[in-house]
């Protein structure tokens, strides 16, 4: 609550003024007995406190009117017991209290030093209280009037505090359709200092805004979509519009903004459990799964397209979370669309988005697809083999553009993606058969990477088991200590179709079926169990050393050829195979 004080340049006007038209001098105090304002002898006491401020428990005059809130008339100071302890020469005063909201806020006293002025005060001591009573009222008004401003100040600056604190833009216009306010984020998505976008026309801002509608009509909108301005600045917008209403009619409205690339990648993070994968978590210590880590690290870094082949199960969407969580994008979102498990009737919609009413049963206000929720980010096209080959085309436009168009809408959307393709199917033949655009293939072919399958590395396989033991023993609150001896020769020597999915799901099943304290071949899956005991798992370890003493002697031989001492040819003919045979043995090797 403001005092007295708060308004002292008024009160000094107000005591100036009474004292030119009355002749007598005038002294305002507020409630602890501050000189607020004064003339004559009290002009040079303002900001000092009166003499009974030292008296507090006694009945001296301005305590008495603290006190009782009554006006009182001083005839003979000299006289009065009562008056002041301190004496500057008064023959007569009359004051008055200030009342504020029912409390004594100050004092306003007519104070005679002289005859004369003595005599005016008493000849006209009734008009005089009144008149003071009045001059008090002014003085409480001009209080409650600062106050009300203070308040409505602080108001504003804490309404301004928060718009200029959220994320989104603000805008306020009147009914004429011109900006009166703007907040720091609206300088930032409109690209145009605040200083230009006030006092401008909404429509030079935005042709075509349905804001037009809004100041008409009085009926807001929520969260609409559309495009404003024209190209290369057009601008791709979510947009809450809000009337402000006078008398029941539209005076203005409030527009609140985002740009829709930051909203996809808010709704990604609240959306999409985000699990950040690096390198370091893909297990395994063969040559052949460091030297693709090696090369996909290095891929990370740029923001070429990465193709991944691979079989099924063997972690092609695990080496694109890490490509994603290594390079720049890291923070922003990594979408992944399954090519092959989406109906093909859905598939354009899925990738590309719709509009409302494109076809029967779609959302109002439309979709943004995966490509636009991914803009910023990765998106990570697995199983690209099975895309039909009418959305190929439609995919290779995007690749090339960096452009989308929803299904049923003719607007074009630019998207800034990083794209990682992965299939396990022969996109070679795939071409030849006419089955996979030869165009879109090179497009995507940019960066290969092949991932081996788990049986050319098999010294990953134990610890394989181990990452999953532990994980599955955590999962099923179980404590199993190991796996037994034949159990791991019997996974080592396992051929894995399923390669580490298949691994994963042997290892979570022999954690569920296990009693005791080791996985034993009682809890493993009864294809493991059976190739290990059965003729070709006893000959296995033979079987095994044999491989090995073969994969010896060809890369001896190998080494040859690359010091050019030695054709492939020769090779074959040496070993007494053909060329067909040497070459499928060199891959199976890896040589």
């Amino acid at each position: 609550m403001l005092s007295l004080g708060a308004i002292g340049n008024t009160a000094q006007q107000v005591a100036e003024a009474i004292s030119a038209v009355l002749e007598v001098e005038t002294e305002i105090l507020a409630d602890d007995l501050t000189i607020v304002a004064g003339t004559g002898k009290y002009r040079e006491l303002i900001g000092s406190r009166d003499e009974e401020v030292n008296y507090p428990d006694d009945s001296y005059l301005y305590t008495r009117v603290l006190r009782t809130g009554q006006t009182f008339v001083v005839e003979d100071p000299v006289k009065d017991p009562y008056y002041s302890p301190v004496y500057l020469g008064e023959t007569g005063e009359i004051c008055c209290p200030i009342r504020k909201d029912n409390r004594i806020i100050g004092i306003i006293a007519l104070v005679a030093f002289d005859v004369q002025q003595r005599e005016r005060l008493l000849q006209k001591r009734d008009q005089l209280q009144t008149f003071l009573q009045h001059m008090a009222f002014l003085l409480a008004s001009r209080v409650s009037e600062m106050e009300s401003y203070s308040k409505l100040e602080l108001t504003s600056n804490k309404l301004s505090a928060v718009l200029e604190s959220v994320h989104y833009g603000i805008i306020a216009v009147d009914q004429d359709k011109m900006i009166t306010h703007c907040n720091k984020a609206a300088e930032k998505l409109l690209g145009k200092p605040r200083e230009e976008i006030l006092g401008s026309n909404i429509e030079d801002l935005w042709p075509g805004s349905p804001l037009s509608d809004v100041l008409l009509t009085g009926n807001g909108y929520r969260d609409k979509e559309g495009f404003y301005g024209q190209p290369p600045e057009q601008m791709h917008l979510l947009v809450t519009a809000t009337p402000i209403m006078q008398n029941s009619r539209p005076a203005g409205a409030v527009v609140s903004f985002r740009n829709m690339a930051e909203m996809r990648t808010l709704a990604y993070q609240l959306t999409v459990e985000h699990r950040k994968l690096e390198f370091e978590h893909i297990k395994g210590i063969s040559k052949k799964l460091a030297e693709v880590k090696k090369r996909a690290a290095k891929v990370a870094q740029g923001t070429s397209t990465v193709l991944i082949r691979g079989e099924s199960g063997t972690g092609k969407e695990l080496f694109a979370r890490a490509i994603h969580h290594a390079g720049p994008r890291r923070d922003k979102p990594f979408v992944i669309v399954n090519c092959g498990a989406i109906p093909e009737t859905l598939l354009e919609s899925e990738l590309f988005g719709y509009e409302e009413g494109a076809f029967t049963g779609a959302r109002k206000g439309g979709r943004a697809g995966k490509f636009e929720l991914a803009d910023g980010g990765t998106i990570f096209l697995d199983e690209i083999g099975d895309l039909p080959l009418h959305l190929q085309v439609k995919l290779l436009h995007v690749l090339q553009r960096r452009q989308v168009e929803r299904v049923g809408g003719n607007k074009v959307i630019s998207v800034n993606v990083r794209v990682i393709a992965a299939t396990n199917r022969n996109l070679e033949e795939m071409c030849a058969r006419g089955e996979f655009r030869e165009d879109l293939y090179y497009r995507l072919n940019v960066i290969p990477l092949e991932i081996p399958p788990l049986r050319e590395r098999r010294e990953d396989i134990e610890i394989l088991m181990e990452h999953f033991l532990a994980k599955y023993c955590t999962l099923l609150e179980k404590n199993i200590l190991g796996f037994s001896q034949d159990v791991k020769q019997a996974f080592i020597n396992y051929h894995w179709p399923g390669n580490v999915r298949e691994l994963e799901n042997a290892v979570e099943y022999a954690v569920n079926m296990e009693a005791g304290e080791v996985i034993t071949l009682d809890s493993v899956p009864a294809r493991i169990r059976d190739f290990w005991l059965n003729d070709e798992g006893a000959d296995s370890t033979l079987k095994s050393q044999l491989v090995n003493v073969e994969k010896d002697i060809l890369a001896a031989y190998v080494k040859k050829i690359e010091e050019g001492t030695m054709s492939k040819g020769q090779l074959a003919k040496l070993l007494g195979i053909s060329r067909i045979t040497l070459y499928r043995k060199l891959k199976q090797y890896g040589l």
